[in-house]
């Protein structure tokens, strides 16, 4: 793997399949893919940037509460994934989800290409980068 950001939906998808590839190859704990902070179109001064993390077989993601319900509606067409936990501290905005997610690395890549412009609503042309691998 030689890069780590994507701008259009086909590169990310193709970043995305490459990366949970590379994570499984390298046995590493977890792989994350967050939107660029510095994108003043997807994120707001006093908020942190979308991110969606992968480890072995399970995706962990925060949420607001519309977007949990978009989180939901994309599962139905998953039907392989399913919710194990979802953690609300009282201290948090949000919600973390925690999905169980076994496939291939092309249809992990799909949802998480979906997660981001269906669930967090993210313009077409946002920048994603693999944060950690």
């Amino acid at each position: 793997m030689t890069r780590f950001d994507a701008e259009s939906s086909t590169e990310r998808q193709k970043l995305f399949a490459e990366a949970i590839q590379a994570h499984r190859r390298r046995n590493s704990p977890f792989l994350t893919a967050e939107v660029d902070p510095e994108d003043d179109t997807t994120v707001t001064e006093d908020e942190l940037p979308p991110w969606v993390q992968f480890a072995e077989k399970e995706f962990n993601l925060d949420v607001t509460e519309p977007e949990l319900e978009r989180l939901k509606d994309l599962l139905d067409e998953y039907r392989e994934f399913r919710i194990d936990s979802l953690e609300s501290p009282e201290e948090a905005e949000g919600t973390n989800v925690r999905i169980s997610a076994r496939s291939d690395a092309n249809r992990l890549a799909g949802f998480m290409n979906r997660a981001f412009a269906e669930v967090y609503e993210l313009p077409e042309d946002y920048q994603v980068w693999i944060v950690d691998l």
